[in-house]
Protein backbone atom coordinates (compact mmCIF):
# COMPACT_ATOMS: atom_id res chain seq x y z
CA UNK A 1 0.00 0.00 0.00
CA UNK A 2 1.33 3.42 -1.00
CA UNK A 3 1.80 5.85 1.88
CA UNK A 4 1.01 9.44 0.89
CA UNK A 5 1.38 12.80 2.59
CA UNK A 6 -0.67 15.58 0.99
CA UNK A 7 0.15 19.26 1.44
CA UNK A 8 -2.23 22.02 0.35
CA UNK A 9 -4.09 25.06 1.60
CA UNK A 10 -6.75 26.81 -0.59
CA UNK A 11 -9.93 25.66 -2.32
CA UNK A 12 -7.89 24.77 -5.41
CA UNK A 13 -6.32 21.87 -3.50
CA UNK A 14 -9.52 20.35 -2.08
CA UNK A 15 -10.75 18.35 -5.11
CA UNK A 16 -7.22 17.01 -5.56
CA UNK A 17 -7.11 15.88 -1.92
CA UNK A 18 -10.55 14.28 -2.11
CA UNK A 19 -9.78 12.34 -5.29
CA UNK A 20 -6.40 11.27 -3.96
CA UNK A 21 -7.88 10.04 -0.69
CA UNK A 22 -10.70 8.24 -2.49
CA UNK A 23 -8.36 6.34 -4.83
CA UNK A 24 -5.26 5.80 -2.69
CA UNK A 25 -5.85 6.93 0.86
CA UNK A 26 -3.92 9.80 2.44
CA UNK A 27 -1.94 9.13 5.61
CA UNK A 28 -1.34 12.75 6.63
CA UNK A 29 -2.51 16.17 5.47
CA UNK A 30 -0.31 19.19 6.10
CA UNK A 31 -1.89 22.62 5.70
CA UNK A 32 -1.34 26.19 6.80
CA UNK A 33 -2.48 27.17 10.31
CA UNK A 34 -5.82 28.85 11.02
CA UNK A 35 -5.73 32.60 10.37
CA UNK A 36 -7.95 35.52 11.46
CA UNK A 37 -10.59 36.23 8.82
CA UNK A 38 -13.04 39.09 8.35
CA UNK A 39 -13.64 42.24 10.35
CA UNK A 40 -14.12 40.25 13.55
CA UNK A 41 -10.82 38.39 12.95
CA UNK A 42 -12.35 34.96 13.53
CA UNK A 43 -9.69 32.25 13.51
CA UNK A 44 -10.51 30.14 10.46
CA UNK A 45 -8.95 26.97 9.08
CA UNK A 46 -7.97 26.98 5.39
CA UNK A 47 -10.16 24.86 3.08
CA UNK A 48 -7.76 21.90 2.94
CA UNK A 49 -7.64 21.67 6.74
CA UNK A 50 -11.45 21.72 6.86
CA UNK A 51 -11.61 18.98 4.23
CA UNK A 52 -9.05 16.84 6.05
CA UNK A 53 -11.08 16.99 9.25
CA UNK A 54 -14.27 16.03 7.40
CA UNK A 55 -12.47 13.12 5.74
CA UNK A 56 -11.01 11.96 9.07
CA UNK A 57 -7.40 12.31 7.94
CA UNK A 58 -4.66 13.15 10.44
CA UNK A 59 -3.85 16.86 10.14
CA UNK A 60 -0.72 18.89 10.88
CA UNK A 61 -0.68 22.72 10.60
CA UNK A 62 2.81 24.11 11.21
CA UNK A 63 3.88 27.72 10.84
CA UNK A 64 6.98 26.45 9.03
CA UNK A 65 8.23 23.20 7.53
CA UNK A 66 11.81 24.11 8.40
CA UNK A 67 11.67 22.78 11.97
CA UNK A 68 12.94 19.53 13.44
CA UNK A 69 9.37 18.78 14.52
CA UNK A 70 8.12 19.01 10.94
CA UNK A 71 10.89 16.75 9.68
CA UNK A 72 10.19 14.17 12.38
CA UNK A 73 6.43 14.13 11.72
CA UNK A 74 7.01 13.61 8.00
CA UNK A 75 9.73 11.01 8.46
CA UNK A 76 7.71 9.02 11.01
CA UNK A 77 5.04 8.38 8.36
CA UNK A 78 7.70 6.79 6.12
CA UNK A 79 5.86 8.07 3.05
CA UNK A 80 6.29 6.76 -0.46
CA UNK A 81 5.13 10.10 -1.86
CA UNK A 82 4.67 13.70 -0.81
CA UNK A 83 2.14 15.45 -3.05
CA UNK A 84 1.64 19.21 -2.82
CA UNK A 85 -0.90 21.50 -4.45
CA UNK A 86 -0.81 25.22 -3.64
CA UNK A 87 0.60 24.56 -0.19
CA UNK A 88 2.10 28.04 0.22
CA UNK A 89 5.43 27.12 1.81
CA UNK A 90 8.73 26.13 0.27
CA UNK A 91 9.81 22.69 1.47
CA UNK A 92 13.37 22.27 2.70
CA UNK A 93 15.54 19.73 0.92
CA UNK A 94 15.64 17.37 3.91
CA UNK A 95 11.85 16.95 3.67
CA UNK A 96 11.81 16.70 -0.12
CA UNK A 97 14.20 13.77 0.15
CA UNK A 98 12.13 11.76 2.66
CA UNK A 99 9.65 9.92 0.42
CA UNK A 100 10.97 6.85 -1.37
CA UNK A 101 9.19 7.61 -4.67
CA UNK A 102 9.66 11.36 -4.66
CA UNK A 103 7.96 14.65 -3.83
CA UNK A 104 5.46 15.87 -6.41
CA UNK A 105 3.71 19.17 -7.05
CA UNK A 106 0.45 19.85 -8.87
CA UNK A 107 1.15 23.30 -10.31
CA UNK A 108 -1.49 25.47 -12.00
CA UNK A 109 0.47 26.50 -15.07
CA UNK A 110 2.24 25.03 -18.08
CA UNK A 111 5.75 25.02 -16.70
CA UNK A 112 8.27 26.50 -17.11
CA UNK A 113 5.83 29.38 -17.67
CA UNK A 114 4.39 31.04 -14.56
CA UNK A 115 6.54 29.59 -11.82
CA UNK A 116 5.58 31.02 -8.44
CA UNK A 117 2.64 31.64 -6.16
CA UNK A 118 0.08 33.35 -8.44
CA UNK A 119 0.11 31.53 -11.79
CA UNK A 120 -3.66 31.73 -12.35
CA UNK A 121 -3.96 35.44 -11.54
CA UNK A 122 -0.93 36.29 -13.67
CA UNK A 123 -2.03 34.20 -16.66
CA UNK A 124 -5.22 36.24 -16.86
CA UNK A 125 -3.58 39.59 -16.15
CA UNK A 126 -0.96 38.85 -18.83
CA UNK A 127 -3.65 38.03 -21.39
CA UNK A 128 -2.56 34.42 -21.96
CA UNK A 129 -4.71 32.42 -24.37
CA UNK A 130 -4.13 29.11 -22.60
CA UNK A 131 -3.01 27.74 -19.28
CA UNK A 132 -3.00 24.32 -17.66
CA UNK A 133 -1.66 22.04 -14.97
CA UNK A 134 1.76 20.45 -14.64
CA UNK A 135 2.65 17.45 -12.48
CA UNK A 136 6.30 17.79 -11.57
CA UNK A 137 8.97 16.52 -9.24
CA UNK A 138 9.79 19.10 -6.61
CA UNK A 139 13.29 20.54 -6.46
CA UNK A 140 15.11 22.94 -4.18
CA UNK A 141 14.60 25.76 -6.71
CA UNK A 142 11.04 27.11 -6.94
CA UNK A 143 8.90 25.15 -9.42
CA UNK A 144 11.98 24.08 -11.37
CA UNK A 145 11.79 20.29 -11.07
CA UNK A 146 11.41 17.77 -13.88
CA UNK A 147 8.01 17.62 -15.57
CA UNK A 148 6.07 14.34 -15.37
CA UNK A 149 2.86 15.33 -17.19
CA UNK A 150 0.94 18.42 -18.28
CA UNK A 151 -2.50 19.25 -19.65
CA UNK A 152 -3.57 22.55 -21.21
CA UNK A 153 -6.92 24.34 -21.39
CA UNK A 154 -8.03 27.44 -23.26
CA UNK A 155 -8.71 30.68 -21.39
CA UNK A 156 -12.09 32.08 -22.42
CA UNK A 157 -13.19 35.72 -22.25
CA UNK A 158 -15.78 34.82 -19.61
CA UNK A 159 -13.12 33.35 -17.33
CA UNK A 160 -11.84 35.08 -14.22
CA UNK A 161 -9.52 33.84 -11.50
CA UNK A 162 -12.39 32.08 -9.72
CA UNK A 163 -13.56 30.10 -12.75
CA UNK A 164 -9.99 29.20 -13.73
CA UNK A 165 -9.24 28.00 -10.18
CA UNK A 166 -12.24 25.66 -10.42
CA UNK A 167 -11.36 24.40 -13.90
CA UNK A 168 -7.69 23.83 -13.14
CA UNK A 169 -8.45 22.16 -9.83
CA UNK A 170 -10.53 19.55 -11.67
CA UNK A 171 -7.88 19.19 -14.36
CA UNK A 172 -5.22 18.75 -11.68
CA UNK A 173 -7.15 16.04 -9.86
CA UNK A 174 -7.80 14.14 -13.09
CA UNK A 175 -4.23 14.46 -14.35
CA UNK A 176 -2.81 13.33 -11.02
CA UNK A 177 -5.00 10.24 -10.98
CA UNK A 178 -3.94 9.39 -14.54
CA UNK A 179 -0.27 9.90 -13.77
CA UNK A 180 0.09 8.34 -10.32
CA UNK A 181 0.04 4.66 -11.36
CA UNK A 182 3.11 5.22 -13.53
CA UNK A 183 4.86 7.17 -10.79
CA UNK A 184 4.18 4.43 -8.26
CA UNK A 185 5.43 1.78 -10.70
CA UNK A 186 8.48 3.89 -11.52
CA UNK A 187 7.69 3.87 -15.26
CA UNK A 188 6.77 7.55 -15.69
CA UNK A 189 8.67 9.93 -17.93
CA UNK A 190 10.49 12.95 -16.51
CA UNK A 191 11.46 15.90 -18.68
CA UNK A 192 13.82 18.64 -17.47
CA UNK A 193 12.45 22.16 -17.79
CA UNK A 194 13.98 24.58 -20.27
CA UNK A 195 15.36 27.31 -18.03
CA UNK A 196 15.57 29.88 -20.82
CA UNK A 197 11.76 29.69 -21.20
CA UNK A 198 10.98 30.17 -17.50
CA UNK A 199 8.73 33.05 -16.42
CA UNK A 200 7.72 33.97 -12.88
CA UNK A 201 4.38 34.82 -11.30
CA UNK A 202 4.93 36.16 -7.79
CA UNK A 203 2.09 36.58 -5.30
CA UNK A 204 -0.23 39.53 -5.87
CA UNK A 205 0.88 42.70 -4.07
CA UNK A 206 -1.26 45.65 -3.00
CA UNK A 207 0.28 47.67 -5.83
CA UNK A 208 -0.95 45.04 -8.32
CA UNK A 209 -4.55 45.68 -7.22
CA UNK A 210 -4.65 49.22 -8.64
CA UNK A 211 -6.56 49.32 -11.94
CA UNK A 212 -5.20 51.88 -14.41
CA UNK A 213 -7.28 52.86 -17.44
CA UNK A 214 -4.29 54.46 -19.12
CA UNK A 215 -3.73 51.45 -21.38
CA UNK A 216 -5.65 49.40 -23.98
CA UNK A 217 -9.14 48.17 -23.10
CA UNK A 218 -8.14 44.51 -23.41
CA UNK A 219 -5.36 45.00 -20.83
CA UNK A 220 -7.76 46.75 -18.43
CA UNK A 221 -10.30 43.95 -18.84
CA UNK A 222 -7.64 41.27 -18.25
CA UNK A 223 -6.41 43.06 -15.14
CA UNK A 224 -9.90 43.29 -13.63
CA UNK A 225 -10.78 39.63 -14.23
CA UNK A 226 -7.34 38.49 -13.12
CA UNK A 227 -8.10 39.92 -9.67
CA UNK A 228 -11.70 38.66 -9.46
CA UNK A 229 -13.22 37.43 -7.25
CA UNK A 230 -10.13 37.93 -5.07
CA UNK A 231 -8.29 40.04 -4.07
CA UNK A 232 -10.34 42.44 -6.33
CA UNK A 233 -8.90 45.38 -8.22
CA UNK A 234 -9.77 48.98 -7.47
CA UNK A 235 -9.54 52.54 -8.70
CA UNK A 236 -10.38 55.85 -7.03
CA UNK A 237 -13.58 57.85 -7.43
CA UNK A 238 -13.42 61.34 -5.94
CA UNK A 239 -10.96 60.21 -3.28
CA UNK A 240 -12.86 57.04 -2.40
CA UNK A 241 -11.80 53.52 -3.29
CA UNK A 242 -14.02 51.89 -5.90
CA UNK A 243 -13.59 48.12 -6.16
CA UNK A 244 -14.28 46.63 -9.58
CA UNK A 245 -15.48 43.03 -9.40
CA UNK A 246 -16.44 42.46 -13.03
CA UNK A 247 -16.19 44.03 -16.47
CA UNK A 248 -16.78 43.26 -20.13
CA UNK A 249 -15.05 44.19 -23.37
CA UNK A 250 -16.90 46.35 -25.88
CA UNK A 251 -16.32 47.10 -29.56
CA UNK A 252 -16.72 50.82 -28.97
CA UNK A 253 -13.93 53.32 -29.49
CA UNK A 254 -13.02 55.88 -26.85
CA UNK A 255 -13.46 59.62 -27.49
CA UNK A 256 -12.52 60.71 -23.95
CA UNK A 257 -9.48 60.73 -21.72
CA UNK A 258 -8.59 57.34 -20.15
CA UNK A 259 -10.55 56.78 -16.94
CA UNK A 260 -13.51 58.93 -17.97
CA UNK A 261 -16.99 57.51 -17.29
CA UNK A 262 -18.63 58.14 -20.67
CA UNK A 263 -22.13 56.83 -20.03
CA UNK A 264 -24.38 53.92 -19.14
CA UNK A 265 -24.64 50.50 -20.75
CA UNK A 266 -27.40 47.90 -20.55
CA UNK A 267 -25.82 46.40 -17.44
CA UNK A 268 -23.34 48.92 -16.11
CA UNK A 269 -21.31 51.94 -17.13
CA UNK A 270 -18.62 52.62 -19.71
CA UNK A 271 -15.11 53.83 -18.92
CA UNK A 272 -12.58 55.00 -21.49
CA UNK A 273 -9.26 53.22 -21.93
CA UNK A 274 -6.61 54.36 -24.42
CA UNK A 275 -8.20 52.64 -27.42
CA UNK A 276 -11.79 51.83 -26.47
CA UNK A 277 -14.43 51.52 -23.76
CA UNK A 278 -14.57 48.97 -20.94
CA UNK A 279 -18.01 48.06 -19.61
CA UNK A 280 -17.93 47.92 -15.79
CA UNK A 281 -20.66 45.60 -14.47
CA UNK A 282 -20.11 45.12 -10.73
CA UNK A 283 -18.59 47.55 -8.22
CA UNK A 284 -18.33 48.45 -4.55
CA UNK A 285 -17.65 51.95 -3.27
CA UNK A 286 -15.76 52.17 0.02
CA UNK A 287 -18.17 51.92 2.94
CA UNK A 288 -21.00 50.63 0.73
CA UNK A 289 -22.30 47.21 -0.30
CA UNK A 290 -21.27 45.48 -3.51
CA UNK A 291 -23.57 46.71 -6.25
CA UNK A 292 -24.67 46.05 -9.81
CA UNK A 293 -22.84 48.75 -11.76
CA UNK A 294 -26.00 49.88 -13.55
CA UNK A 295 -27.73 50.49 -10.21
CA UNK A 296 -24.62 52.29 -9.02
CA UNK A 297 -24.51 54.68 -11.97
CA UNK A 298 -28.30 55.21 -11.90
CA UNK A 299 -27.92 56.36 -8.30
CA UNK A 300 -24.87 58.46 -9.16
CA UNK A 301 -25.60 59.80 -12.65
CA UNK A 302 -23.59 62.94 -11.88
CA UNK A 303 -20.47 60.78 -12.20
CA UNK A 304 -20.88 60.57 -15.97
CA UNK A 305 -18.14 62.70 -17.47
CA UNK A 306 -15.91 62.45 -14.38
CA UNK A 307 -12.65 60.59 -14.29
CA UNK A 308 -11.66 57.50 -12.33
CA UNK A 309 -8.11 57.07 -11.12
CA UNK A 310 -5.69 57.67 -8.33
CA UNK A 311 -6.00 61.44 -8.82
CA UNK A 312 -9.80 61.33 -8.55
Amino acid sequence: MTKIIFMGTPDFSVPILKELHKEYGVDLVISQPARPVGRKKVMTDPPVAVAAKLLGIELYQPETMKSEEALKIVADIEPDLIITAAFGQLLPENILNVPSKGSLNVHASLLPKHRGGAPIHRALINGDKETGVTIMYMAKKLDAGDIIAAKSIQIEDNDNTGTLFDKLSRVGASLLMTTLPYIIEGTNKRTPQTESEATFSPNILKTDEVISFNRPARDVFNHIRGLAPWPVGHTMQDGKRLKIFAAELTNKTADAAPGTITGKSDNGFLVAATDGLVNITEVQLAGKKKNNALDFINNNSDLIGTKLGEDG
